[in-house]
């Protein structure tokens, strides 16, 4: 009998174990906005779907794998292949899975666009905004490949998972106002769904499953933009306020990335005027000489410029760097301005704001000096520690 009694408590305990396993299996979910999309949709799984309304959880059709359906809001209610949907009234509705612990294996598809998880169908006035709600690593596995080639060397594509990770979490309800956390475009992170996916970028993503930074328990700001141009920014000179982890940090190689952008004075002129600036005929430019890495008194740690006077016949004014480079779609403050032949000529390095990881230079110590993700991201984001979220 105590026999009996042993084998059923280690029964018990080998099921506790399992089920704590399963639990490990968590992940956090991310509401991805993919845009406004017209009224009517063409929608499908991978697996057998449900299609609920999110407020009460009704389940108002059922799908099986592979099978098509068209969903059309007609102003007050939703038809299913052109017949009024019954019980769905004027409510949001998801594209799921009767069991939402298989989330992370769905893959659903709209119009022939697929993306992993739910599909939420929220009517509005100028149509149906569609919301992707999906597992974080399944979210990564549509944007890393969209921010860093997934051809590159594994460390530095792994630095890049991290990075993606962390920032995506520490943004969580930048949209919240309107309903979702984060969009699929630059202004969050490029998101393409499912077309983008790498099996490179997957393996790395794998390889750092759940690993985010942090400093002093906080996920920190892990911004990262193309190209330094040889030397990233500190915060308090892109932001104005200082930023611990986000310290300017030397690169490997210096003038990368080189641009150069030619517009004529009279017009340069037109758009200082157009800004309040009016200071007539563009006669001179005081900026210091770029040199990369050397401050100025017009320019950061790093030789980004921080203001440029332009002085005219009609007087004088300045300008930030981060307001030129808005104004003229530059691709970085990292430049030199001149006056030749009646044309402002701007030169300069880098692709990006500066700030975190540099994804070139992060390739560049990858190739050249074969430091891991690890020390990549120790480079780029001073006093962050890498830690396991879940």
């Amino acid at each position: 009998m105590k026999k009996r009694l042993l084998a059923i408590c280690m029964m018990c305990l080998l099921l506790l174990g399992s089920a704590g396993g399963a639990e490990a299996a968590w992940q956090p979910e991310l509401l991805v906005s993919l845009g406004t999309k017209g009224t009517t949709l063409r929608l499908s799984g991978n697996m057998p779907v449900v299609l609920k309304r999110l407020d009460n959880k009704k389940v108002v059709w059922q799908g099986k794998a592979g099978e098509f359906v068209t969903l059309t809001f007609a102003g007050t209610g939703w038809e299913l292949n052109g017949r009024k949907l019954k019980h769905a009234d004027a409510a949001t509705l998801e594209l799921t899975v009767a069991d939402e612990r298989n989330l992370a294996k769905l893959i659903s598809t709209y119009d022939n666009k697929s993306y992993c998880g739910v599909l939420r169908l929220v009517p509005r006035k100028a149509g149906l905004h569609l919301i992707n709600r999906v597992t974080v690593e399944e979210y990564l596995q549509g944007v890393v490949p969209e921010e860093m080639p997934a051809e590159w060397d594994q460390e530095a594509v792994k630095a890049q998972a991290v990075a993606a990770r962390t920032y995506a979490l520490r943004q969580r309800k930048r949209h919240a106002k309107e309903g979702f956390d984060v969009c699929a475009t630059t202004h969050c992170q490029q998101y393409s769904g499912v077309k983008a996916e790498r099996a490179a970028a997957n393996q790395a993503i794998k390889a750092t499953y759940g690993e985010v930074l942090q400093s002093q328990g906080a996920l920190v700001d892990a911004l990262f933009h193309t190209d330094s141009g040889g030397m990233t920014e500190n915060s308090e000179d892109v932001w104005g306020s200082r930023i611990d982890c986000l310290r300017a940090a030397k690169e490997l190689r210096t003038e990368t990335s080189p641009w150069e952008k030619t517009i004529a004075a009279a017009k340069f002129s037109e758009l200082l005027a157009k800004r309040g600036k009016n200071i007539g005929e563009l006669k001179k430019i005081e900026l210091s000489p770029l040199k990369v890495g050397k401050a100025a008194k017009d320019r950061t740690m790093s030789g980004r410029v921080k203001s440029v006077t332009f002085v005219g016949k009609g007087g004088k004014a300045s300008m930030t760097g981060n307001d030129l480079r808005s104004m003229l779609g530059l691709k970085s403050t990292l430049f030199g301005m001149s006056i030749n032949h009646n044309a402002v000529v701007i030169k300069g390095y880098g692709w990006g704001h500066g700030l975190g990881m540099s994804q070139h230079g992060a390739k560049a110590y990858a190739d050249s000096e074969h430091w891991d993700y690890k020390r990549i991201l120790q480079h780029y984001y001073r006093g962050a520690e890498l830690k396991k979220l879940y």
